[in-house]
């Protein structure tokens, strides 16, 4: 079955009609919406990006026979060639402030990925997506300094909050992964904009026809099998 973690990026996109259940797990619960598709939401019960319990969602979504996840993203761009309105489908992350696991009374290690194999088939049915590049996670919520973005520019390509720390769990429980990233806004310091959350939000109204459309691909690729 394929998973779904959205965040603001499907905030005002139409969804297919799925059926709300509450998953146990051994982290805690996990709000799963369950149909052809298992969708997460990951901001479920208001909770902010640094308070997000990354084990328990992916958990969740693995009991529910996931067996292989796609992440709906919000993003901020490093570079100046990478605008915003566009869509990056990072192919590594790099998350130097937060790593969440579920080997905390155990010892595991996992590798970490992005299928390449998820990446290209959305990259050749997508149109104009950019495929590959490296996602950056800061701890949130507040957005980053000037001077931590000019020492992240040399590490990665757009920065969010979430994508990375959901990856690592995936790794963890093999479930191959890969995440579509709007990105929304220049990071702090690349242009004269002043960021804001309700700028990221009116950026996900302006996409919402995109957005739904790439869920709809998205499902019709990889929802059947």
């Amino acid at each position: 079955m394929l998973g779904i973690l959205g965040g603001t990026s499907l905030l005002y996109a139409e969804i297919p009609e799925l059926e709300k259940k509450t998953v146990a797990t051994p982290f805690g619960p996990a709000e799963v919406y369950l149909g052809e598709i298992a969708l997460l939401m990951r901001h479920q019960f208001r909770t902010p990006p640094h308070k997000i319990n990354f084990p328990a969602c992916i958990s969740a979504l693995a009991l529910s026979g996931v067996d292989k996840i796609i992440a709906f993203g919000s993003v901020g761009s490093l570079k100046e060639e990478i605008e915003p309105g566009s869509i990056i489908l990072p192919d590594d992350y790099y998350s130097p402030y937060l790593i969440p696991t579920i080997h905390d009374n155990a010892i595991g290690h996992a590798v970490p990925s992005v299928d390449k194999e998820l990446i290209k088939k959305i990259h050749e049915n997508v149109p104009d997506t950019i495929s590959g590049g490296t996602y950056v996670q800061t701890a949130g919520p507040r957005f980053e300094t000037s001077a931590e973005i000019k020492v992240l520019s040399g590490a990665g390509d757009v920065v969010g909050m979430t994508v990375a720390s959901e990856a690592a769990i995936a790794n963890e429980l093999e479930i191959p992964f890969a995440a579509i990233c709007s990105v929304d806004n220049y990071c702090n310091g690349l242009c004269s904009d002043k960021i804001s959350y309700e700028m990221i939000l009116k950026r996900s109204q302006q996409n919402k026809k995109r957005i739904e459309d790439i869920l709809e691909t998205v499902i019709d690729l990889f929802g059947s099998y």
